[in-house]
């Protein structure tokens, strides 16, 4: 197997495009070794990204036999329960699942939440350095606002927001299996917390998304309650945690580069074309899912054989100069886009519409707040998480400015 570069090093995450091109010189889908996934056959390009996740017969989340393509044989009940969502399942039972909660999204307006949003934004904002200067923006501020909107969402008490900021950052220190076996305990503990969530919306009722799920589950479709468990948690974790990194990865690269943040300020119309820019270019979800190879097929002028595993990634996508013109610079005004930021196929993010609105407000509010916002450091001291297949930022320190 040929050389890599290390997926969680901070070589790779502050110019992804260099190991990416690396990785593009070797072919359309090149054969590398992952952390905690392993030996994986591995996309490059947009073509081949699209077509592997668009044909979810020949390459799927999971064996005849049920096994999910990422999860090995050594981790314990606390991951396998959560982890049997509908992001690792085929059909049909992708569409059953997908079916509930598209439902419930539905009822609960998520485009109507618009203007709610951007009021937590500002209050967020205005405290950004209530706990003193420098201020970490991710702590004080891209973490606690996507957790707050989808706490309101599903209907948990704001009053446990503390615990599930303290579970989100524990996922971001996931690295490898040592990482991994850490973390159990939190996992236990906010499973049986979501356990008793819903059980207490089943027995009283209320408001919010997960009452809404209970509420389908007993109108249609038939959900085993470790599914419901799953499917809750899913949705906490993945309406929080990308976002967080969508909000701290596109406001660094505001605060890394004033002249773009001041081009943005002097006409926030301009926000829409810039977070679909942000999306494409921080790509905080760098891959998808590994998938099972079905049936011996050709993907990118490599022969896959049964039984292989494969991952798009997602971050070579957007960076496809068959795709994107210059697609190393950054460009807010962007059109078109055609990032695949949010995937392709049955597993098209579910959320992508919440992601962009939370983006919008927190940048807008962020500088509308503070128009001199800076950073503390200089950009190149900036660390990242060294999380595997998620792009983000450990920390990110800022100053009021003058």
């Amino acid at each position: 197997m040929a050389s890599q570069p290390d997926f969680a090093s901070d070589v790779f995450n502050r110019n992804p495009a260099a190991g990416i091109s690396a990785l593009r010189a070797r072919g359309h889908v090149v054969e590398v070794r992952f952390p905690i996934v392993g030996r994986v056959w591995l996309t490059t390009t947009h073509e081949t990204a699209a077509a592997m996740l668009k044909d979810s017969a020949t390459f799927s989340l999971r064996k005849e036999d049920g096994e999910v393509a990422g999860l090995r044989w050594w981790m314990p009940k606390s991951i396998t329960v959560v982890a049997d969502n509908m992001l690792t399942m085929d059909e049909p039972d992708h569409t059953r699942l997908r079916g509930i909660v598209d439902e419930a999204f539905r009822r609960r307006a998520v485009l109507d939440m618009q203007p709610h949003i951007r009021t937590i934004a500002d209050r967020l904002a205005d405290e950004l350095f209530a706990a003193g200067r420098p201020a970490d923006l991710i702590q004080r501020y891209a973490r606690i606002l996507p957790v707050s909107v989808i706490c309101e969402l599903l209907g948990l008490p704001l009053a446990d927001r503390p615990a599930f900021i303290a579970w989100a950052n524990a996922m971001n220190r996931l690295k490898g299996p040592i990482s991994l076996l850490r973390m159990m305990g939190s996992l236990s503990r906010m499973r049986r917390y979501l356990e008793q969530r819903l059980q207490a919306a089943r027995e009283e009722g209320g408001e919010g998304l997960i009452a809404e799920l209970v509420q389908v589950e007993k109108e249609r479709g038939r959900i085993t309650r470790d599914e419901m468990v799953a499917m809750v948690f899913l949705l906490l974790a993945a309406g929080s945690e990308t976002t967080t990194h969508l909000i701290s990865g596109s406001a660094f690269e505001l605060l890394r580069d004033p002249a773009r943040r001041d081009w943005l300020a002097a006409d926030w119309s301009r926000l829409g074309l810039a977070v679909e820019e942000f999306l494409r270019f921080v790509s905080p979800v760098q891959f998808t899912k590994p998938r099972y190879v079905r049936r011996e097929v050709e993907l990118g002028g490599v022969t896959l054989k049964k039984g292989d595993r494969v991952m798009a990634m997602i971050a070579a996508a957007n960076i496809d100069p068959d795709v994107h013109e210059s697609p190393d610079r950054m460009d807010l005004a962007r059109k078109p886009n055609r990032h695949i930021s949010f995937g392709t196929g049955i597993h098209f993010c579910l959320g992508h519409q919440l992601a962009r609105i939370e983006a919008a407000c927190a940048l807008e509010a962020l500088f509308v707040r503070w128009p001199r916002l800076r950073l503390a450091v200089k950009p190149e001291q900036i660390r990242w998480s060294g999380r595997p297949g998620i792009r983000s930022i450990d920390k990110l320190p800022v100053v009021a400015g003058s």
